[in-house]
């Protein structure tokens, strides 16, 4: 029922500076996707911002004292979209070694089944779940992705051939925890909550952390609290208001974004015509890759708000998303 309710709700920095500028403009029009700054070929937007030289600065203050392991496991019955018809996680055995001694698929005899034992497995699963990136061809606009991209001239049976998952390099940079649950003294903010630009700058000030162009930005709301419990998680979860991604990305320089929620964005939509507005503005204006579902419950409970940020995505061709293991490294 949850879900049927959420599928009716849901249903050259100044070059960059200047395409930012000409976005929120256009926001205020017709929005449109967004031209690269970085040329015609750009299938990473803000992706670029990283460099050797950013990636090196960071990894210098990494203190070794601890890893924090951002990501969920998988499991059956896993928090996911399901009502737009998506797959559930699936696993099951394709061989265990009592079946092995019966059905002998290797043709090896019983006594070397009884002596070798053999367990596989498999998964099916929707791209979006568990601990993931969205590539910027997730979201469009008008039959467009991030830079132009036509999906009637870029888009087959087999996935895109741009801006596909396996596009996405590995991710290292400054990353910072903005702990709006925290800075409100809860556990987790309330269903449908929307964060604003002045809860962000209010957390920061209490975290005494300033943003910084190039990084990774994490939101905690606390929903991963929930996280065994798919129904408790999926149903009515906070998230980000379009002014505070603006902030984000627009006036503090953000890279990459991402939360505890599997939406990012919360229900209803705050924009006439758009079921999904942080999507398209992240991913189709402003090429600023999102990921969902980060596991923040470490970093929260001993305070870590800045770390180094290294993580990779499977690198599946033409996909719009891909599972990743980030970690956070606490840096001095």
């Amino acid at each position: 029922m949850l879900q049927r309710s959420w599928i009716k709700t849901l249903t050259g920095l100044a070059v960059l500076s200047m395409f930012s500028s000409l976005c929120s403009a256009g926001a205020l029009a017709k929005p449109e996707v967004g031209i690269s700054p970085w040329g015609e070929k750009d299938e990473i937007g803000r992706l670029n911002l990283m460099t050797p030289q950013s990636q090196a600065a960071i990894l210098a203050r990494v203190n070794g004292a601890q890893a924090y392991d951002l990501a969920v496991e998988y499991f059956v019955g896993m928090p996911s979209w399901q009502a737009a018809g998506d797959p559930p996680y699936q696993m099951w055995m394709t061989h265990t070694p009592h079946g092995n001694v019966v059905a002998d698929p290797m043709q090896v005899g019983e006594p070397m089944n009884q002596h070798v034992s053999y367990s596989g497995s498999a998964v099916s699963m929707y791209a979006h779940m568990g601990t993931h990136i969205d590539a910027l061809n997730h979201f469009g606009l008008n039959g467009k992705i991030w830079n132009g991209f036509r999906a009637d001239e870029h888009l087959g049976d087999r996935g895109w051939n741009v801006t596909g998952a396996e596009k996405l390099p590995p991710i290292i940079a400054r990353g910072v925890m903005i702990d709006v649950a925290m800075a409100k003294g809860l556990e987790q903010l309330a269903d449908n909550y929307r964060i604003t630009r002045s809860d962000l700058q209010q957390a920061l000030a209490k975290q005494r952390v300033a943003l910084e162009k190039g990084d990774v930005v994490l939101i905690r709301t606390g929903r991963m609290r929930d996280y065994e419990h798919a129904q408790a998680y999926m149903a009515n979860p906070p998230g980000l208001s379009l002014d505070a991604a603006k902030f984000l990305v627009e006036d503090s320089g953000a890279m990459v974004v991402g939360a505890d929620n599997l939406s990012f964005e919360t229900f209803p939509s705050e924009v006439e015509g758009n079921y999904l507005p942080l999507h398209t503005y992240l991913l189709a204006m402003q090429g600023a890759p999102i990921i969902e579902l980060v596991n923040l419950e470490g970093l929260s409970k001993d305070r870590v708000y800045q770390f180094a940020f290294v993580g990779a995505s499977l690198k599946l061709r033409g996909a719009d998303a891909a599972p990743m293991r980030p970690m956070a490294l606490p840096v001095h």
